[in-house]
């Protein structure tokens, strides 16, 4: 009886499936053809960050001589004399296309770009990181709710399933606003000590930090600061898009 059951929820799903596919067919987040969430072309034409390039410290495109993000300058007006973390990289730098990819994915819901976000993730990892667990920066519980999901979880478990790794969830939900609409002094402001591990959190020593855009970095300090109080040793950076 259990098999058979199994059987019909299978069929029923399959027929569900097949039925919201003809009415809604799958369409490619950035040209809108159809059959795929991201297309072979478009994922081919993504403005793709050379590592060759971009700062080894940051992580900022072209910074590899003199980086204009994680400068002794720029890093004062944040109240920081280096960066928290071990290092930072990111797949691709963040235009066009990428933007419909994040708000696609983040703001209509399409779980599915997780899957290639992930994947594109996973090969702009340097091999030099040797982490032993993938975290993410959690949403707020507002956009959790809102969503109906956490965008960096998922990430983070694609990725974490490609590297062969476990997922921890160490970080607490903060309290903050959307970071899209502010300010590089703003975004600073409204996540400065906003992130905490939660009570009692088992924090391994070398940790993968997944968020899906990088933009002026605050995020990713201050939940890198959290995970270094918590115990984390070393910790590195990933996420999908790089602001520039």
């Amino acid at each position: 009886m259990p098999l058979a059951v199994d059987r019909t929820r299978l069929y029923v799903r399959g027929a569900a499936e097949a039925l919201a596919e003809t009415l809604w067919p799958t369409r490619c987040a950035v040209c809108d053809a159809p059959g795929e969430v991201l297309c072979d072309a478009c994922r081919s034409a993504l403005p793709y960050l050379d590592w060759w390039r971009a700062c080894p410290v940051c992580g900022a495109p072209f910074g590899r001589v003199q980086c204009s993000e994680c400068n002794p300058v720029v890093l004062g007006r944040a109240g920081r004399d280096t960066v928290p973390y071990d290092g930072c990289a990111s797949a691709v730098t963040f235009g066009e296309a990428p933007a419909r990819i994040v708000r696609t994915y983040k703001d209509q819901g399409e779980r599915r770009l997780a899957e290639p976000l992930a994947c594109l993730m996973a090969r702009a990892r340097p091999p030099s990181w040797r982490p032993e667990a993938v975290a993410f920066v959690p949403a707020t519980s507002a956009a959790r709710r809102r969503r109906g999901f956490d965008h960096a979880e998922l990430l983070a478990r694609g990725l974490a399933q490609r590297l062969d790794l476990p997922v921890a969830a160490p970080l607490a939900r903060p309290r903050t606003r959307d970071q899209r609409a502010l300010s590089r002094r703003a975004r600073l402001e409204n996540t400065a000590g906003r992130f905490e591990a939660l009570p009692g959190a088992t924090v391994p020593g070398r940790l993968l930090l997944v968020d899906d855009v990088c933009t002026t970095g605050a995020t990713l300090f201050d939940a890198t600061d959290a995970l270094r109080r918590a115990g984390a040793a070393h910790v590195w950076c990933l996420t999908f898009a790089r602001v520039w």
